[in-house]
């Protein structure tokens, strides 16, 4: 692709982003709700409906709570396979299943069979690594995930998946350490793997039935389960993808998902947890499941720090306070919060995948709006208008490498007098978007804080990954036709150069002669 043509490329990206940016400002400022709005099944119902309306969200489940009060649990929508969905349709809520495997762990602390300051080899003398610092992971660190354990030492999403917990802890002994214990932050899934294991360990029983009998029971929680897999979950978590403005169905590549994503529940059950949670460890029906004191530890990151266990707290200083954790899948989102102030809980949970989809995220927003007596706003994904600027540069990175095919010839004779490293250097531009692509996972990976496949990122955000592959694949084109006329154009000079004896064909002199008049 010519320079020039990355800086039209630059110029038309940033209007495009202004412009889509000034149109969003507009369409939410006309969504907003009539003033003075209360957090009730009615306002909530009314919300939701105009969030999906707008987006062609394909289903969701909300459960929003107040004190010991379900306020609303409903579904809407249906599910990728066509079903309805209810206050009883079966979810995945993913990574909202930490803050569950969490409470397992608090009620073996309570029972004094597990301290969360002691190392998990203590109690799983299974987990070893290929660094000798593992040895001195706590409980707690794995937990609030500062065991030193990070995606960038042991990439888990792109491995083969184990299919148990055993494997899974298995699986981990000949990776290292990201960093030392205690130091780091980092959200990484074995964390939970190593977690949930334990619980197995400790308790002598498998880590779903222990969950179902000792927490989600207690909590009222009738409709909720653990599985392994994601094949293990309601139509193998098959749910859709969102590009260019449309959603698309797919089916989940298998993951491993215990202990750290895979809880399948519903939105009644949701109020339920919400509750307890909000009512320092009480169920709905007044059942003491796990002390005060763990819950705030639960609820209570290490000082520096916002991540706790399973829970985050909002940055500080930010309106209203809340305590909150996100869940993501290539195919559903979710996200939970807690508003301590006013004792209300929020989980929602829709099947659209992480990035293009993020609607449980935008969601909340104007739930939380609704909590606080404002009106809320109806707002959209950002993907929902980063694509069309993607879609304008992935047609415009075509265009340019047609055009710079087609003035291939063209472009190799004003170079014909340079020497071959500068025509080189010209074309090193060119290169650019195929570096990007070839670096795109690992891009994308710094900006997530998660490492992936290029499969996998092509379920959270296509229209990124055709961008990239199409501007690589226009390079690739200008690249090779320019290479090609420099060669062809530099052996005709050579060939007709004065002095150099002509032992072609008559036929082969007509051919150059007719080309160099061209």
């Amino acid at each position: 692709m010519p320079i020039h043509g990355y800086r039209r490329l630059f110029r038309l990206a940033i209007a495009l982003l202004i412009a889509s940016a000034a149109v969003g400002r507009t369409a939410t400022a006309h969504a907003a709700t009539p003033s003075h709005p209360t957090l009730n099944a009615a306002s909530i119902d009314a919300y939701v409906k105009a969030y999906m309306e707008r987006t062609d969200l394909p289903g969701a489940v909300v459960a929003v709570t107040r004190g010991d009060q379900v306020v609303h649990a409903a579904g809407y929508g249906h599910t990728a396979a066509g079903k309805a969905m209810t206050a009883r349709t079966p979810v995945p809520v993913a990574s909202l299943s930490k803050s569950m495997t969490a409470l397992a762990v608090m009620r073996l602390v309570e029972e004094g069979r597990v301290d969360l300051d002691q190392p998990a080899h203590r109690y799983l003398p299974e987990f070893t690594m290929a660094d000798r610092r593992a040895g001195k992971i706590t409980v707690r660190q794995l937990l609030n995930q500062t065991s030193g354990m990070a995606d960038s030492a042991y990439p888990d999403l792109t491995r083969p998946q184990a299919h148990t917990l055993s494997e899974a802890v298995a699986d981990m002994r000949g990776a290292r350490l990201a960093a030392r214990p205690g130091t780091e932050w980092n959200y990484h899934n074995p964390n939970y793997f190593v977690a949930a294991r334990l619980v197995e360990v400790v308790s002598g029983r498998p880590f779903a039935d222990y969950l179902a009998t000792q927490v989600f029971r207690p909590l009222g929680m009738t409709h909720t389960e653990s599985v392994d897999t994601t094949d293990d979950m309601p139509d193998h978590a098959r749910g859709y993808v969102r590009a260019y403005g449309m959603l698309f169905p797919r089916s989940h590549p298998r993951w491993f998902t215990a202990g750290g994503h895979g809880v399948v529940t519903t939105a009644d059950d949701l109020s339920q947890w919400l509750i307890a949670q909000n009512d320092q460890g009480v169920s709905a029906v007044g059942r003491r499941v796990v002390s005060a004191r763990s819950v705030d530890v639960m609820h209570t990151p290490p000082k520096g720090r916002e991540y706790a266990m399973g829970w985050s707290l909002s940055p500080s200083g930010e309106k209203p306070r809340q305590i909150r954790h996100t869940g993501q899948l290539l195919t559903h989102n979710a996200i939970q919060t807690l508003l301590p102030d006013s004792r209300t809980g929020i989980a929602i949970v829709a099947n659209t995948g992480m990035i293009s989809g993020d609607d449980a995220a935008v969601m909340l927003d104007g739930l939380v709006d609704l909590a606080q007596g404002k009106p809320p706003t109806v707002r959209t994904p950002f993907t929902m208008k980063a694509d069309y600027v993607l879609a304008v540069l992935t047609l415009l990175a075509i265009a340019l490498g047609v055009l710079g095919a087609v003035r291939a010839r063209r472009w190799a004779r004003r170079t014909a007098d340079r020497p071959l490293w500068r025509v080189g250097l010209r074309m090193l531009p060119c290169a650019v978007p195929i570096v990007l692509f070839a670096q795109l996972t690992d891009l994308a990976g710094l900006f997530m804080n998660r490492r992936g496949t290029l499969a996998q990122l092509g379920y959270a955000w296509p229209a990124l990954v055709i961008w990239s592959v199409a501007a690589a694949l226009a390079s690739t084109v200008v690249i090779t036709a320019r290479s090609l006329a420099v060669l062809r154009t530099r052996r005709t000079r050579v060939l007709t150069a004065p002095g150099v004896p002509d032992e072609r064909t008559d036929a082969e002199q007509v051919f150059v002669g007719r080309a160099t008049d061209r």
